[in-house]
């Protein structure tokens, strides 16, 4: 891994972090956003990544989108705290700076994450960190949720869907693990879990 290496790396393992990570389609950015809305301590880090952005997604406010010439220069600097090649060509990273900036405002970071991604940051910050997989109810109905973005191709849906059913072997890293049947229901498992976690020392 990475090391961010700052006068303040001796206190960060007083911060507290939060990762909601998942396969596509399980729901898991929109329980991140519930959970921004109940908790005000809670801040969204903001990941950066070279795939277009969707029709009723912000540069700056879901990701960064970068190209991939400006990603792999930030790699090069080590400016990022974890880093994928999610897809052929399709970088998701999150900079060390926005985890910075989060805490230095007294805020607790929420990352909506890749699963490889959570596990190279869990590992990084073994301490105060908690880790909620979220997992959709079957491979079918991941599928279905899939199908209905209308954003994929039939080569990219398959792509998601074969990745999705790999990043679900990993489900045993993570002791927090919500099953979105029903998304209000998820969404308060989701909210206990974290108001647990917020109210340790």
């Amino acid at each position: 891994m990475m090391e961010i290496n700052t006068p303040a790396d001796m206190d960060k393992k007083y911060h507290k972090l939060i990762l909601v990570t998942a396969p596509s389609g399980s729901g898991k950015t929109s329980i991140v956003k519930f959970l921004i809305r109940k908790f005000p301590v809670l801040a969204f880090s903001v990941s950066a990544t070279t795939r277009k952005p969707r029709s009723n997604e912000k540069d700056g406010v879901d990701y960064y989108f970068i190209s991939q010439e400006s990603f792999e220069k930030k790699i090069h600097e080590k400016e990022f705290l974890e880093w994928e090649m999610v897809y052929e060509g399709k970088y998701y990273g999150t900079l060390k700076s926005e985890i910075e900036r989060l805490w230095s405002e007294g805020r607790v970071p929420i990352l909506d994450i890749d699963v490889q991604g959570a596990i190279h940051v869990q590992q990084h910050y073994p301490v105060n960190t908690m880790v909620v997989f979220v997992q959709a109810p079957s491979a079918e109905e991941l599928r279905r949720r899939l199908e209905s973005r209308g954003s994929e191709t039939l080569e990219s849906l398959e792509a998601r869907v074969s990745k999705s059913a790999y990043e679900m072997t990993f489900k045993k890293h993570f002791d927090k693990v919500v099953i979105n049947r029903d998304f209000d229901t998820a969404c308060q498992e989701a909210a206990g879990l974290v108001e647990d976690f917020l109210a340790k020392p």
